[in-house]
């Protein structure tokens, strides 16, 4: 497995045509020794799935330095263990959780500074995310609870097309809180995406061969 720099240079290329987004690089399943090359030619914003497999593979870089980010579902057993590696957590998606983040972040010093919710744009029962119809609630008791909500994370459905779930997104968000960031595009619609206001793309299998 190595980086294709070529199609990071195309995707850096077309990021230039969007100043308030960023790209973040989806890291699961690949070694440390490809995130050292990344982190050797300046790239500090990364995405894992899983909370053990990020441990195992970042706890011999300099954290401080980078910025990561949990993109994939969190179990609340696993809550503690996130908090304390994860700048970012984009995976907020139920009232449970909620209430878990809560209670270790008043009872341990954690790191995570900023959340995300993730919503269930195309309402599939096999994707996690809170429901559109949910979602008021949800950010509603974050805000009460004061977890730190700066952005809406979405995955269309695979098989159809991104842009109608994008502005829905986006429309979401602009009737909820129009300063929130959203996460939304990956390595196949990252173009669509950042045309439909992303702020953040999560690219990992079109860098990777």
């Amino acid at each position: 497995m190595s980086i294709n720099y070529q199609q990071l240079e195309k995707i850096n290329k077309f990021l230039k045509n969007f100043p308030s987004a960023r790209l973040q690089i989806v890291t699961k399943n690949r070694d440390s020794k490809i995130i050292k090359d990344l982190i050797d030619k300046g790239y500090r914003l990364f995405g894992e799935n899983k909370v053990q497999e990020a441990n195992e593979k970042y706890k011999n870089f300099a954290l401080e330095n980078l910025r990561l980010h949990l993109i994939g579902p969190l179990q609340t057993n696993k809550v503690r263990a996130a908090l304390e590696l994860f700048n970012t957590i984009e995976s907020i998606d139920r009232e449970k959780l909620v209430k878990e983040i809560v209670k270790v972040q008043n009872n341990f010093k954690t790191k995570t500074s900023n959340f995300f919710i993730q919503v269930n744009i195309g309402e599939e029962e096999q994707k996690s995310g809170v429901l559109p119809e949910n979602l008021d609630y949800l950010y509603a008791m974050c805000v009460q609870n004061s977890l730190n909500i700066s952005g809406l994370m979405c995955i269309p459905p695979f098989d159809q097309n991104s842009k109608k779930y994008f502005d829905k997104l986006r429309s979401l968000r602009d009737k909820l809180n129009p300063n929130l960031k959203l996460s939304m595009g990956m390595s196949n619609d990252y173009e669509i995406s950042l045309k439909c206001g992303s702020n953040l793309i999560r690219v990992g299998s079109r860098i990777f061969s």
